[in-house]
């Protein structure tokens, strides 16, 4: 809870302490927040068996920290159980082939080509490159502009309505 307070930040706050509260009532002031910490923990500790008698036999292994949705989603969706695949998704992402696709899409060139160009860019490939062609080439351009669609003409904005 206090992971970020450092030493010159405690200090400071014994200082203050002091110097608001006074050295003869401090102690006690002290001894009156623990007791109140350590009823409220009581309080949640009982209030915790009582809900986990009430529950039942079905519920023995039932923790009030996975109610909080972080603690869900982690313990749900993070650890050992992969009902849903997500491992194999994550794995089969490959950010580098996408983006490859898209460049060639954007150059208009077909994956077959664009795999035989860059084997042969590499030095891979025996023989040259084939060369693409605006004739032979089947893929839409990309660089046309698509013919405009009419739009339905939209009623009138009436604030009054909404």
């Amino acid at each position: 809870m206090f992971n970020d307070i450092g030493a010159l930040e405690l200090l400071t706050l014994g200082v203050l302490a002091v110097l608001v509260f006074g050295p003869d009532k401090l102690p006690k002031l002290i001894q009156d927040v623990t007791r109140t910490i350590r009823k409220i923990r009581e309080f949640s500790d009982s209030a915790k068996e009582d809900i986990r008698s009430e529950l039942g036999p079905q519920f023995k292994d039932f923790e009030f920290e996975d109610l909080n949705p972080k603690t869900f989603v982690r313990k749900q969706l993070m650890d050992g159980n992969d009902d849903l695949g997500l491992k194999e998704i994550r794995e089969s992402f490959d950010l580098r082939k996408e983006m490859s696709d898209v460049t060639d899409a954007v150059n208009g060139r077909t994956p077959a080509a664009a795999d035989t160009a860059n084997s042969a860019a590499n030095g891979s490939a025996e023989g040259s490159a084939p060369s693409l062609t605006k004739t032979g080439d089947t893929a839409p351009d990309l660089l046309k502009k698509a013919p405009q669609q009419t739009q339905p003409e939209r009623p009138p904005f009436d604030a009054d309505a909404t």
